[in-house]
């Protein structure tokens, strides 16, 4: 129903036609932060757009540009603010940020929405967006709030990801097995696998302290097993995510 999937390719003309023929919107969130040495800064970007972009076509949907920025890496998830190249932003910001764009989607006609997240810090402050959009329209707006694409992984598939390491909870999965290993798949191009090191802070409580002490964060700003990563992994897990959420996106908001 569209010339193209990325919303930004459409003139405006466009953007009204799908919009008033019940083309849908997602809008992909992320961060610019520290994915240890071998994985850019804008991974949780590339990961958020792609989810997106493989949602899309079966949904309905166009895919709106990215928001770059997240809430501020914590230590115990994403290694925290002290490695050069994490710009985060606080979480009145976000929640503004993301309320500020919903409001001129749907502003633009758009009435079927997706809020798809792979920054672990933001959830929470994207739904307070949602919910904050959604309450500020009279539209008959519905927006759907996915805040972990990857936290719900079958058995079969956590068994081929974590089958040479142990899984210690998604806060730790960060810059290691998972996603590193569907860069590996999705962007080789893009990772730098022989600087790749199995990392992990010290001390890991369940509870934070401010400001972090350093035996909260690993020095390489990986924080477990990046070597234990390959591309068969990453295409046995994207498989599943994507096929996964292609299909609440679609029986939610059909």
């Amino acid at each position: 129903m569209t010339r193209s999937r990325r919303l930004v390719d459409l003139t405006w003309p466009e953007v009204h036609e799908a919009a008033a023929a019940g083309v849908g919107v997602i809008v992909p969130v992320g961060s610019t932060e520290q994915h240890g040495h071998h994985l850019p800064l804008d991974t949780d970007v590339v990961l958020a757009s792609a989810l997106a972009d493989a949602v899309a076509e079966a949904a309905e949907m166009v895919v709106a540009p990215a928001i770059a920025y997240g809430y501020r890496s914590r230590p115990l998830s994403g290694g925290g603010e002290t490695f050069p190249g994490t710009v985060s932003l606080s979480g009145r910001t976000l929640i503004g940020l993301v309320e500020e764009v919903l409001g001129g989607l749907i502003r633009s006609g758009f009435r079927r929405l997706v809020v798809l997240n792979w920054h672990y810090e933001n959830s929470n402050f994207i739904y307070e967006s949602a919910y904050l959009a959604r309450q500020a329209t009279t539209a008959d707006a519905r927006i759907m709030v996915v805040e972990a694409a990857f936290a719900e992984l079958s058995e079969a598939v956590m068994d081929v990801l974590f089958a040479d390491v142990e899984f210690r909870g998604w806060d730790v999965e960060h810059a290691a097995v998972l996603e590193t290993s569907l860069m590996l798949h999705l962007r080789p191009d893009r990772v730098l696998f022989d600087r790749a090191v199995d990392d992990a802070s010290a001390r890991h409580p369940p509870y934070d302290v401010v400001p972090a002490p350093d035996d909260f964060i690993p020095a390489s700003g990986t924080l477990w097993k990046a070597t234990r990563s390959s591309a068969e992994k990453g295409a046995t897990a994207w498989n599943e995510i994507t096929t996964r959420v292609r299909a609440m996106v679609i029986a939610e908001l059909a």
